[in-house]
């Protein structure tokens, strides 16, 4: 089951550990600032499309970011 508080928690770690700024992330994405915001903070998910772009701009698993494996 997805957990939202999780994927946002591991997606923050892992911009903050990449050097870059929500805004960096989200003009990446082409989505808002907020909508990065939402995302850390649990309030939100995103899009197939999206998550396979975070992975790949990362260079991580997407099961690492929906904690189904604690190996990024």
């Amino acid at each position: 089951m997805l957990n939202k508080k999780e994927f946002g928690l591991r997606l923050r770690e892992v911009r903050k550990q990449n050097g870059e700024q929500q805004k960096d992330l989200a003009d990446f994405l082409q989505i808002t600032t907020p909508q990065i915001s939402d995302m850390e903070n649990g309030k939100k998910t995103t899009t197939l499309e999206r998550l396979v772009l975070i992975c790949e701009h990362y260079h991580i698993s997407s099961d690492y970011l929906l904690g189904l494996s604690d190996t990024p």
